[in-house]
C-alpha cells in the first residue's frame, strides 16, 4: 500500500508499523442537564487540564525540547483559560446540555473559525482547539490522558496526534509517524520538525488494524508512506536513510564555519523566528542573527493590543539573548490572513490586497507610536534592526521616518536610553516596490525581500490556494528580475538586502541569489546548516 501526504520535516524512516486508534467518548446531546452542576464539573475539569499542561510545559522544558517547543503547551493553557470559550461553553451548558456536549461544540466553533482563516499558521490553531477540548472532555469523563507506550522502535500512525502525545513518547523509539489529517504548520508537525523525526500528515486513509506489525517506510521527501514494501524497495530506501543520516552528521561540522564560498564569497544566514523564546533554535543552529521576527504573534495571541511594556519585554528580551548578533523586527503585518478580533477589521472581498499592515497604521498611528517607541527603547539592548512590511509608495516610507523621529524626540526628552541610528529598513513585497526601489533605497536603510508575498502578487496567484500550486511558478523570470533590480538598486544607494521568504532556503536558487549580490539569507533554524553546506560548495568564478 502506498500513501500519499505531506512530508514535514526531510528524512527517511524504515520499521515496523503502529496503529493507534483513539479512544472515542460517547456524548450525550440530551438538554435534560442541571447548568448549576455541569458548570461545576466543567471549571473542575478545565481547572485539572491547565494542571496537566503545565506539567506538560515543565516535562517540554526538562526535555530535548527547547522553551519554544514547551509553549505549545502554554498556548494550550491560554486556549483554555481563553473567556470567549469559556462563555461558549457557559451559555451552551445554561440551555440545559451536559459539559462534555458544551465543550465540544464551542471547541468546535472556535476550530471552525481558525479554519477558515487564510493564514496557514492561523489555520492550523483549529487542531490545538481541537486538541484542548479533548483534553477537558477527557476529565469530565473520568478519563486520563492517553499515553502511547512504545516498547521498541517503530513508525506510528493514527488519524492524528496532539502536541502532548508526541512529547510524552520515549523520542529515542519513535522513528518516525504519520496522519490520516493534520497541517504541516500544527503544532505536531513544529514539535516533530523540531525533534528531527519525519513526519507525513494528510494521507487522507485509513490504514486497517491488520497492517499493524507490518514494515512500512516514510518518505518525506515525496510525501509518501509504504506499507508493507517489498525486499528491493526496504533495501533502497534503508540505504537512503543511511546516507541522510550521515550527512547530517557532516552538517554538524559546519557549525562555527563562515557561509563562504570557495571563491571566498560570503553571505549571512540567519532565521526566521515567531517570538522571542524561538531565539533559543536560532543559536542552536549556529544562525548568524534574527532576520525575521514576526511580532505580529503579539497581537494575534493577545486579547488586545499589546502594551508598549509587554512589547517592550519580548523585543529587549530577544535581543539580549542573540546579542551581538543582529535582529531585524518586522512591525505588526496584521490583516489580510492575520486576523485580531480586536482591531475590528472589515469583512473584504479580498483581504490579501485590503486593509492590512502599514496602511492600518496610518488610520490609527497609534499602534505604529507604541511600536516603534517599544522597539527604540529595546534597541539599548543589543543589535536591533526594523523593518516596515507591505511598503508601496515613497509617502508612506516619509510617513514611518516621520514617526520614528518623533519617537526619537520624546524618549530624548524622558531621558531614556536607545540606539539613536538603529537602522529602518522595509520589505518589497510587492512589484510597485520592487520597480520604485531605487527611490527608496535613498531612504531605507535595507531592503528584506518577501518572496512569499511578492510570488503572490506578481504572479496573481493566491499562496493559499492549493489548487493554484501547479500555477505557481516561484522561479518565474518576472520573479528573479523584480529581485535582481531590487539588489540593484539598494547596492547603488550602498545599502544591503536580504531575503527573508520560501525562497531563501530553496537551494536550487541559491547560486543564483549570490550572483546577483544578495548579501543575507534568513530561513527557519533547520535549514541553516544545509544553506551553510549549500553555499560553501560553490564556486561562483566558474
Amino acid at each position: 500500500m502506498i500513501l500519499k501526504g505531506k512530508g514535514v520535516f526531510e528524512g527517511i524512516a524504515v520499521g515496523k508499523l503502529k496503529i493507534i486508534v483513539h479512544q472515542k467518548i460517547e456524548i450525550s446531546s440530551d438538554k435534560k442537564f442541571a447548568p448549576e452542576n455541569e458548570k461545576v464539573r466543567f471549571i473542575e475539569a478545565r481547572e485539572k487540564t491547565c494542571d496537566y499542561l503545565e506539567s506538560l510545559y515543565q516535562r517540554a522544558v526538562n526535555s530535548n525540547l527547547k522553551d519554544s517547543e514547551a509553549e505549545i503547551f502554554n498556548m494550550h493553557k491560554m486556549m483554555a483559560q481563553d473567556l470567549d470559550f469559556e462563555d461558549a461553553v457557559v451559555s451552551s451548558i445554561e440551555s440545559g446540555y451536559c459539559a462534555e456536549y458544551a465543550v465540544k461544540e464551542a471547541g468546535r466553533n472556535l476550530s471552525e473559525m481558525f479554519a477558515s482563516m487564510d493564514d496557514a499558521y492561523m489555520k492550523a490553531r483549529s487542531a490545538d482547539v481541537l486538541d484542548v477540548s479533548e483534553q477537558i472532555i477527557r476529565n469530565l469523563a473520568g478519563l486520563s490522558s492517553e499515553t502511547i507506550v512504545i516498547d521498541k522502535p517503530c513508525i506510528l500512525y493514527s488519524d492524528d496526534f496532539s502536541p502532548s502525545e508526541i512529547v510524552k513518547i520515549d523520542s529515542a523509539k519513535l522513528l518516525g509517524f504519520a496522519t490520516k489529517g493534520g497541517s504541516d504548520n500544527s503544532h505536531t508537525a513544529i514539535l516533530a520538525r523540531t525533534l528531527g523525526i519525519p513526519c507525513i500528515v494528510a494521507t487522507g486513509v485509513d490504514i486497517p488494524i491488520t497492517d499493524d506489525g507490518k514494515d512500512a517506510v516514510i518518505d518525506c521527501e515525496s510525501g509518501t508512506l509504504i506499507v508493507n514494501p517489498d525486499k528491493t524497495q526496504l533495501k533502497e530506501y534503508l540505504a537512503k536513510a543511511q546516507k541522510i543520516a550521515k550527512a547530517k552528521e557532516m552538517q554538524k561540522s559546519l557549525i562555527g564555519k563562515p557561509n563562504e564560498t570557495i571563491d571566498g564569497k560570503r553571505v549571512e544566514v540567519y532565521c526566521n523566528i515567531g517570538n522571542a523564546s524561538d531565539t533559543s533554535l536560532a543559536l542552536k543552529n549556529d544562525a548568524g542573527g534574527i532576520g525575521l521576527f514576526r511580532s505580529e504573534f503579539l497581537y494575534l495571541e493577545s486579547k488586545d493590543y499589546p502594551t508598549e511594556e509587554e512589547q517592550f519585554i519580548q523585543y529587549k528580551n530577544t535581543v539580549e539573548t542573540m546579542s551581538p548578533k543582529p535582529v531585524i523586527i518586522r512591525t505588526m503585518d496584521i490583516g489580510a490572513d492575520k486576523q485580531a478580533d480586536y482591531f475590528n477589521l472589515e469583512k473584504e472581498e479580498n483581504p490579501a490586497l485590503g486593509f492590512r499592515s502599514i496602511r492600518i497604521c496610518l488610520e490609527r498611528p497609534e499602534i505604529m507610536e507604541t511600536q516603534l517607541t517599544a522597539l527604540y527603547r529595546a534597541s539599548a539592548f543589543g543589535n536591533l534592526m526594523v523593518m516596515i512590511p507591505m511598503i508601496t509608495n515613497e509617502s508612506e516610507l516619509d510617513w514611518v521616518l516621520d514617526m520614528a523621529k518623533n519617537v526619537r524626540e520624546k524618549l530624548k526628552a524622558q531621558k531614556i536610553k536607545f540606539n539613536e541610528k538603529m537602522p529602518l529598513g522595509i520589505m518589497i513585497e510587492t512589484p510597485a516596490a520592487a520597480i520604485i526601489s531605487d527611490v527608496l533605497a535613498k531612504k531605507a536603510d535595507f531592503f528584506s525581500i518577501g518572496t512569499n508575498d511578492l510570488t503572490q502578487y506578481t504572479l496573481a496567484v493566491d499562496r493559499q490556494n492549493s489548487k493554484l500550486e501547479k500555477v505557481c511558478d516561484k522561479h518565474h523570470p518576472a520573479l528573479m528580475r523584480l529581485i535582481s533590480m531590487t539588489v540593484q538598486n539598494a547596492h547603488a544607494c550602498k545599502k544591503w538586502v536580504g531575503i527573508c521568504g520560501e525562497l531563501a532556503r530553496d537551494l536550487s536558487l541559491t547560486e543564483y541569489f549570490l550572483k546577483i549580490g544578495v548579501d543575507e539569507l534568513s530561513v527557519s533554524p533547520a535549514y541553516v546548516l544545509p544553506l551553510r553546506e549549500k553555499i560553501r560548495s560553490l564556486n561562483l568564478s566558474e
